[in-house]
């Protein structure tokens, strides 16, 4: 038989106003049925006089509901919470103590932390210290088989809450909030988190709380932030739920992720990946974006395997696969426009692109004809490795760093997009967070996978996808179930976050000349050549 679940209420900043507020549970237990709880975070008193609160504390006045409170945030109303272990504060009233975890007769499991932040000793009544923090998570997330809890109550906002989710408002959580809660929610994995203090209303859309394909999946914690009592604005100061206890619960029920689920914004280095099934490769897109130059000489004279004629007797390399039809991409091709490429290896080459985010944004490309780097032959992965690696280094002699990105949709030929991003203008986390934050807006999946991974191991040939690497070596992948902005890559880099030329997020509004093109391709190659790996030391 199903577990009923609990119905509950939280509450933001009261401040005093007793009877606006439990008028309201009133209203709402008379129109929707009794609730159980009511959990109030924030200001529970006021700066108001206390005739208010006197009818309650004597009994002639009752709150409607068992409610349960927080401590003080401000010196000026330590004097209410006269135990720090918690107490009655009225009938059906109760302080839950400065902090600790109260467990309900059904098993439901609520951790609170009363105050602010304060990395002083000694720490203020009103506030918490980072060894109150590592002491309840000590003494939760040390239990066998822990896997989290139901409920966690703070007055301050975590710090960060905001990455990876929607918009906060006018609440900047990067610089707002607590660090020490941040740490705290990360440990303990509340399924509800609720705080207050901000004056607004804030639910997040939820967050994972695994690491996808290095750890069993686990439920989501879903934040929200409650504005106060009876404020002009209306916001939204009293939220409604129902939960069943974790511990009651069937486990696969448990870990279902919503649909919306977000990464983990307190886990900025979460190695995350997701496998979900193997689609057909679309059809190839109908313009082609790029050329490349069969003629040009790079560098020193080679031999017919693309490396120097040194030796007399060169290892012959396999005969890579051949296109069934015209091929832009593939180097022998006839179709080919011949003046942007700009290095030759043995099985890969680099060309300029065509309608580039800038000068120097550079494609890596098999010789052979391989449609995604999912079906690379080990020796083309090597060398692959090897342009990245040695762009790398050129890039930062430069001031810059590097981002790649493959799409595979709607291609037929690999092409891995190589563009430059000046150091000055963001770090990198700042362009995965651009990234992150974009797909989220357009309904991507875009999740981080292990620095070391191969691609292999999460996507199949033929299956569709888009990848991100970053310099650091984080990686991003999304796989791609039906469409997808062809565009996607080019339109994050373009933004005003990164390079702030979002005119060019469209390959077909940045075409130059054939001269111009050739002028820029001589230049990559002589600035490139002190760091070709193609030629003989």
């Amino acid at each position: 038989m199903a577990q009923k679940p609990l119905r509950l209420l939280a509450c933001g900043d009261v401040e005093g106003k007793f009877d606006v507020l439990f008028n309201r549970v009133r209203a709402i237990q008379k129109k929707s049925g009794n609730f159980d709880l009511l959990l109030c975070i924030g200001n529970f008193f006021g700066s108001t006089p206390d005739a208010e609160w006197e009818e309650y504390k004597t009994g002639i006045k009752k709150a409607p509901i068992q409610t349960y409170v927080l401590g003080a945030n401000n010196q000026e109303t330590v004097k209410y919470f006269q135990d720090a272990d918690g107490c009655e504060l009225a009938e059906n009233i109760t302080y839950l103590g400065r902090k600790g975890v109260f467990t309900g007769t059904s098993g439901l499991q609520i951790v609170y932390l009363s105050g602010t932040e304060s990395l002083n000793e000694p720490v203020p009544g009103y506030s918490f210290s980072p060894k109150d923090v590592s002491s309840l998570r000590t003494m939760l997330c040390s239990t066998p088989q822990f896997k989290g809890v139901d409920i966690l109550l703070t007055s301050p906002w975590p710090k960060y809450v905001g990455n990876f989710g929607n918009s906060s408002g006018e609440v900047d959580t990067k610089k707002c909030g607590s660090a020490l809660v941040s740490n705290l929610a990360t440990g303990l994995k509340p399924r509800y988190h609720f705080a207050a203090l901000e004056k607004t209303y804030y639910e997040r859309l939820p967050y994972r709380n695994h690491i996808v394909l290095q750890e069993n999946a686990q439920h989501a914690t879903r934040f929200i932030a409650l504005a106060n009592v009876g404020n002009p604005e209306k916001k939204k100061y009293l939220y409604a739920f129902s939960i069943v206890p974790m511990k009651l619960m069937d486990a696969a029920e448990l870990v279902k992720q919503p649909p919306d689920v977000t990464e983990n914004p307190y886990r900025k280095c979460g190695k995350e990946a997701s496998i979900g099934k193997q689609i057909p490769a679309p059809e190839e897109e109908s313009a082609c974006q790029f050329f490349f130059d069969l003629n040009e000489k790079q560098g020193r004279k080679r031999s017919s395997t693309g490396r120097d004629s040194k030796s007399p007797h060169p290892k012959q390399p396999r005969k890579p696969p051949q296109p069934s039809g015209p091929c832009w991409f593939c180097l022998a091709s006839p179709e080919v426009e011949k003046h942007l490429v700009v290095n030759i290896g043995t099985h890969c080459y680099l060309a300029l692109a065509k309608g580039g985010l800038s000068d120097d944004h550079v494609l890596i490309l098999p010789i052979g004809h391989y449609q995604s780097v999912v079906e690379l032959s080990a020796e083309v992965v090597e060398e692959v490795e090897k342009y990245k690696a040695t762009l790398r280094k050129f890039f930062k002699s430069r001031g810059k760093r590097c981002i790649l990105f493959e799409r595979n949709y709607k291609s037929h030929h690999l092409q891995l997009q190589v563009v430059p991003v000046p150091l000055s203008r963001c770090a990198t986390d700042d362009i995965k967070d651009a990234f992150i934050t974009q797909a989220q807006e357009q309904q991507i999946e875009l999740l981080e996978i292990p620095e070391h991974s191969d691609i292999k191991q999460i996507a199949q040939p033929g299956a569709a996808y888009f990848y991100v690497e970053l310099d650091t070596g984080e990686k991003l992948f999304h796989r791609i179930k039906k469409n997808f902005p062809l565009q996607f890559g080019r339109e994050v880099l373009a933004s005003e976050a990164i390079l702030n030329i979002p005119d060019k997020s469209d390959w077909r509004q940045c075409q130059i000349s054939k001269e111009e093109e050739e002028t820029l391709a001589r230049r990559f190659r002589k600035d490139f050549e002190p760091f070709d790996f193609t030629l003989d030391d």
